[in-house]
């Protein structure tokens, strides 16, 4: 697969005319395109529902462009939850998934009715003293542990992740939960990142879908729903095929129909918190080449670091990198390309094969639409960027503005210092 960025070295000219680099990107015509992709591979069962995974990418103007295909929110925090809230979700639109969870945080989520997806069989004391009594509706988080495997492929490693119920723990958990009052309940597991290949979210729903069969036999609980979580990933290299969406909804449709509806369980929903799909591949970083060094190895020197774009200096991760206008130039000089922070590991790429890079030539870091922006930082005092969509029309607008250095020092406001740092 050759990676082709969404936009054109002529629209990032007009673009950086009003909005310096760096910047990330959003390609509002994919993600439109891809939410109704995911609708549509899914509408086979009635109770569907994504819940877009905000932690992913917490804008609230690319929130409201996937809840206009009945989206919901996927919240694992206060400050998610209140973003959703102002977002007008409410109820059944929320889904809160976190783990060593305040008290606090439970009562803002019962607050606002959102479904509450337990991690552990403790939570459930933590959960009823917290707000006082346990919700008719509630959901829990399976880890089955060991090693999670495709055609003998080691996929991830569940047993390792901190995650999650244990088989065991699950069940009791089920009873006791009814015991307290709950009517209405929901299996979620998430046991392998960032995978693609079109077996997965299928192989993970005959697990979940064979253990739901088990528990309600076994507990009488009613299960609603299934959530399948995240893990569907995106082709991060060019050699990567993409995951079809319509064949993996497909192939959930299969085991559905052979586990569940033969247990008189056709009627329950599945969920989906697919953040990284929803939105990965519809974001760029864009940054400008401002700096060549030539030691021992060959440097070019960004206007973006880390704090845009954490994933490479936090795991190594591999993103691609398009030299805007020199598409169709050879790939003939090695490069490190990096970012000014005050570490060796602020590196977008390592050894990486580009065209010849020249100061002023933007770079087009692909995939930055799913844990980009969302995971930036401000080490060594470095300022987020700002985010912009490109609209379907061709036009663009701001949807965060950049930081400043007062946003920086907001912190500091209530001391004498901060306005000695402004004078």
């Amino acid at each position: 697969m050759n990676k082709k960025p969404f936009v054109t070295k002529e629209q990032l000219d007009e673009i950086t005319a009003k909005f310096p680099t760096p910047y990330h990107l959003y390609d509002e015509k994919g993600i439109r395109d891809n939410a109704k992709a995911v609708k549509e591979a899914f509408a086979w069962n009635k109770g569907y529902r994504e819940y877009f995974a905000v932690k992913a990418c917490p804008n609230p103007t690319l929130i409201q462009i996937m809840k206009e295909y009945g989206c919901g929110c996927d919240c694992s925090s206060m400050t998610e939850l209140m973003l959703s809230k102002a977002m007008g979700c409410k109820g059944a639109d929320i889904m809160f998934s976190s783990n060593a969870t305040p008290a606090e945080e439970y009562q803002y989520a019962a607050k606002l009715g959102a479904i509450i997806n337990l991690d552990d069989i403790t939570h459930i004391d933590f959960l009823e003293k917290a707000i006082g009594y346990i919700p008719e509706t509630i959901s829990c988080r399976y880890n089955p542990g060991g090693l999670f495997k495709i055609s003998n492929d080691i996929m991830d490693n569940p047993g390792d992740a901190k995650y999650g119920m244990t088989t065991e723990q699950l069940f009791e958990a089920f009873k006791i939960l009814k015991a307290k009052g709950a009517k209405k309940f929901g299996i979620h597991a998430f046991l392998a990142s960032n995978t693609v290949t079109n077996e997965y979210y299928p192989m993970l729903a005959k697990v979940l879908f064979e253990v739901a069969v088990k528990l309600e036999k076994e507990t009488g609980a009613d299960i609603e729903f299934i959530n399948l979580s995240g893990g569907v990933g995106i082709p991060y290299k060019p050699d990567q095929e993409p995951n079809d969406i319509r064949v993996i909804g497909d192939g959930v449709r299969k085991v559905y129909e052979e586990v569940l509806v033969p247990a008189g369980m056709g009627d329950v929903a599945l969920y989906t918190e697919m953040g990284r799909f929803m939105t990965g591949p519809y974001g760029c970083l864009v940054t400008k080449a401002i700096h060549e060094k030539h030691t021992y190895k060959e440097y070019i020197g960004c206007d973006a670091c880390a704090v845009n774009l954490m994933r490479p200096a936090m795991y190594g991760a591999y993103h691609h990198i398009t030299v805007m206008g020199k598409e169709d130039q050879p790939c003939d000089h090695k490069y490190d390309i990096t970012g000014s922070l005050c570490e060796n590991n602020d590196k977008f790429a390592i050894d990486r094969m580009l065209p010849k890079i020249d100061m002023g030539d933007y770079l087009v870091i692909h995939d930055t639409g799913a844990h980009g922006y969302a995971m930036g930082y401000n080490y060594n005092g470095k300022l987020k960027s700002a985010e912009i969509l490109l609209k379907e029309d061709g036009s663009f607008e701001m949807i965060r503005r950049a930081e400043t250095p007062r946003d920086y020092f907001a912190t500091l406001d209530c001391f004498p210092i901060y306005n000695k740092i402004f004078e």
